[in-house]
């Protein structure tokens, strides 16, 4: 159909030929574009020198990179990383490796809570600004390591219901004036029931003779009376042979010198009663009521 009408049809063919022709170019110049790009995209991928990526000057550099980064990652994990409690130590440290830390609290004679600090003061704990130990009962709230020491039984404190037994408020105080606040190490030998790790325990003091010597805290305990040999025929953990010989024979002087709880052992032997002998007695007496655990 002619438009506008009153045009000839000389004219309606011109216009039409003329429509055609720029939708041609159109489609050209679209064509030639597409055309264009696709030699551009040839023209940069063959441009790209493949081969100075297998030249010295660049592996060299990408393996030191690649190499730093992973050493970093290994150093961080088996060195710096920290564990919030004991059921997160992994099994690699158990008669392998140890955990330094601050104690925050001494439950009793015989267990007590470290802050794990990684690397100590040489990562930053105690100076840095992020890497400050909390001192609070509300920020320590799940974020320490219950520790109970290798080797040796203190007197049972009060508790459950249960009285307490001599000597264990002596023993208790000791160890809480010899190791709350400071850093100890401690060698995890393994886990036990009550989500605790039983580990032997070293510090450094510097009102020591000599100063800073390091000092076994289990041994210490027994030399001075105020813990006996761990006696349970299952589950104990002394380090060692040689250990558990160096601990019979350091509460066997202190029942010679009759110092802490042996102090009336001679008299009193038909009434003395071990921190063992006192829990297997709790839980016999116990044993009626259902749900009560004894306490190892």
């Amino acid at each position: 159909m002619r438009w506008p009408p009153w045009a000839s049809d000389t004219q309606a063919q011109q216009q039409s030929r003329k429509s055609s022709s720029e939708d041609d170019e159109r489609q050209a110049a679209a064509s030639s574009t597409t055309t264009s790009k696709k030699k551009d995209w040839e023209s940069s991928v063959t441009a790209i020198d493949w081969a100075a990526f297998t030249e010295a000057r660049t592996i060299i550099p990408t393996l030191i990179l690649t190499s730093g980064f992973l050493g970093a990652f290994y150093i961080h994990r088996r060195y710096l990383r920290r564990f919030p409690d004991a059921v997160s130590i992994t099994p690699s440290y158990f008669r392998r490796r140890s955990l330094l830390g601050q104690v925050t609290s001494v439950g009793d004679g015989d267990n007590f809570r470290i802050y794990h600090t990684p690397g100590g003061r040489l990562a930053g704990w105690g100076w840095l600004p992020w890497k400050k130990i909390p001192t609070s009962k509300k920020e320590l709230r799940d974020k320490t390591v219950h520790i109970r020491l290798a080797g040796i039984d203190a007197p049972e404190l009060a508790h459950f219901g249960r009285p307490e037994q001599p000597f264990a408020r002596e023993a208790h105080q000791w160890l809480t004036s010899y190791l709350f606040g400071r850093r100890v190490r401690a060698y995890i030998h393994r886990p036990d029931q009550y989500q605790r790790a039983v580990a032997s325990v070293y510090v450094r003091r510097l009102l020591d003779f000599p100063p800073f010597r390091r000092r076994d805290v289990s041994y210490e305990m027994l030399k001075r009376g105020l813990a006996t040999v761990y006696e349970a025929k299952i589950g104990a953990e002394f380090g060692g042979e040689a250990m558990e010989r160096k601990y019979k024979k350091a509460e066997w002087w202190a029942k010679l010198r009759g110092v802490g709880l042996w102090k009336d052992y001679r008299r009193n032997k038909t009434k003395w009663e071990s921190p063992r002998e006192y829990k297997t007695r709790m839980g016999l007496e116990e044993a009626a009521q259902p749900g009560v655990e004894i306490k190892k």
